[in-house]
Formats: C-alpha cells, sequence, structure tokens
C-alpha cells in the first residue's frame, strides 16, 4: 500500500521546525516506525509531512547525575549501546526487533503513547518528563518557547500524548536512580518483539518504597506505590489497580492474573538485584 499524498517539508533548524508547524497541519517524521505503517495503511493522512532528522540540536545523550536527557532523534538502539540508566537500557532490550530499534526513536515511541510500549511505563515510573517546543513569534523577544510536561500528565489516553498542535516534543528526561535502588522489567508476549501482552517495571529502594507502572492493562501505563515489601499483597494491589480490556490475544481475566504474577517477579527480582548492587 502507498500513503495518501502529502507535502514534505525538511528543515535545518529547530525554529524553523517550529514555524512550519505553526503555519501547518502536519505530522512529525522522526524514526517512522509507527508513522510510516499508518500513513501506508491510510490510518494517518496528513496534509504535511514535517522530517526532523536534519536537526543536529535534537540528537545527542546527556548524562547528568541529575538523570538522563535523550534527544528527539537518539534511536533506540543508540540510547541502548549508551547504557547510561539501567531501567531505561533493560526496556529498550524489550522493544520489537533490532530492525526497528536501529530506526525508532526513544522520544517517538513516547509521543505515540501506544499502553503497551515499554518507554512509556519506564518514564512514568521514574517520574520523568518530556519537554515539548512550540513557536511563539508573538511572545516578547519571540522564538522558541519550552515547557517540560511530566509523565503522569504526558500519557492522556491510547495512542495520545499531551503534544499539541503546533508543538514538537525535543527530549525525555529520565530521572536517575537513587543509591541502591534495584529494577527489574518483566513481560510476557505471544512471540519475542511483539508487544507485549502485559508487563511490570519496577523501582525498589532499599528498606523502603517500591514503585511499580504496568503496560497492556490500561489505557496509559499504570503506576502503582507501595510501601515496604509484602510482594503477594503487592501483587494483588496491581491487580486491583489495572483495568485491562479483552481482545483477540487475551482475556481481560488473564491479562489481570498476568500483571499480579508480573508485578510480584518483578519486585522480587528488582530487591535481589539492589541487594546484589549494594553487596558488590
Amino acid at each position: 500500500m502507498k500513503p495518501p499524498p502529502f507535502e514534505y517539508h525538511a528543515p535545518r533548524d529547530l525554529g524553523a521546525a517550529l514555524r512550519t508547524l505553526a503555519e501547518v497541519r502536519g505530522k512529525v517524521l522522526a524514526g517512522g516506525q509507527s508513522l510510516i505503517p499508518m500513513l501506508n495503511m491510510r490510518l494517518a493522512a496528513p496534509e504535511h509531512l514535517v522530517d526532523i532528522n536534519r536537526i543536529p540540536e535534537l540528537a545527542g545523550i546527556e548524562v547528568t547525575p541529575a538523570g538522563v536527557r535523550v534527544g528527539a532523534l537518539v534511536r533506540h538502539s543508540e540510547a541502548e549501546r549508551a547504557a547510561a540508566h539501567p531501567l531505561l537500557t533493560r526496556a529498550l532490550k524489550l522493544v520489537a526487533h533490532p530492525v526497528i530499534r536501529n530506526r525508532g526513536t526513544v522520544v517517538g515511541s513516547l509521543v505515540h503513547a501506544d499502553p503497551a510500549a515499554e518507554l512509556p511505563a519506564v518514564l512514568a515510573v521514574l517520574g520523568g518528563h518530556v519537554r515539548v517546543a512550540r513557536w511563539d513569534g508573538a511572545g516578547p523577544g519571540g522564538g522558541v518557547r519550552t515547557r517540560d510536561v511530566p509523565a503522569a500528565e504526558f500519557f492522556v489516553g491510547p495512542m495520545e500524548s499531551a503534544v499539541g498542535p503546533g508543538e514538537l516534543a525535543v527530549s525525555a528526561f529520565f530521572p536517575a536512580l537513587g543509591e541502591g535502588d534495584g529494577v527489574a522489567f518483566e513481560e510476557v508476549a505471544r512471540r519475542h518483539g511483539d508487544y507485549a501482552l502485559a508487563g511490570v517495571c519496577a523501582v525498589v529502594t532499599p528498606g523502603g518504597p517500591a514503585r511499580l507502572a504496568c503496560i497492556g492493562v490500561g489505557p496509559v501505563p499504570v503506576v502503582v506505590e507501595l510501601g515496604e515489601a509484602d510482594w503477594g499483597t503487592a501483587a494483588q494491589a496491581v491487580r486491583e489497580a489495572t483495568e485491562p480490556d479483552a481482545d483477540i490475544h487475551a482475556s481481560a481475566a488473564y491479562r489481570r492474573h498476568l500483571v499480579g504474577v508480573l508485578a510480584e517477579r518483578a519486585l522480587r527480582n528488582a530487591a535481589r538485584e539492589g541487594v546484589a548492587a549494594r553487596g558488590a
């Protein structure tokens, strides 16, 4: 199948990209691993396509003591090789297949906001944010304006993020782990590389609380805060917090049961990792 007709734009800097997005209603092309299939299947029919791949300021990974900032052009495979954040690296290994990871982008996956995708859960469990930019030529001094949208507000619904018309997600920030924190990401898929039927990522603080984010069991990543650690009880708390839908792959009851099993497994593995790290 072929995409519907569109006008192609290839800006060379962020200002030009934002001015274009302010003037036209279009879609942004970065990795294209979600957008191109949607165009080919006529599920999306934008009149304009804005290719941001020639904007060098959107590339790169910045590591600071506070966390990791990932630019909008950073591919899954690049972020995986950088190994700058333990939980992000672990999640990236679960994303689709190597061919997809070589082109797909971290920020693009977040903006796509698939409730079964791994990276939204990582941003949510860490309490990260996405930086969104727009052109504000009418504001004081004119030019680029940015806002940081917390993960809790960024994922609005299935395939829907807080990036509005005329806006561009320019980076994502993943906060650093605390000293001794353990992490895990557990999921079950019908085949390797498929979207998960359900999945859970966990961050466990030594001697303290744990935090989970679940995928495939709600319209957005489901975040569950837990106290210190009766993992069997935690699994039931996770089941009660989720509202999975049934589809041709699994019933809602099966997904709810599965997410509880994965929650307990993720918590135990994250706690074990934290203990091992502190003993190293």
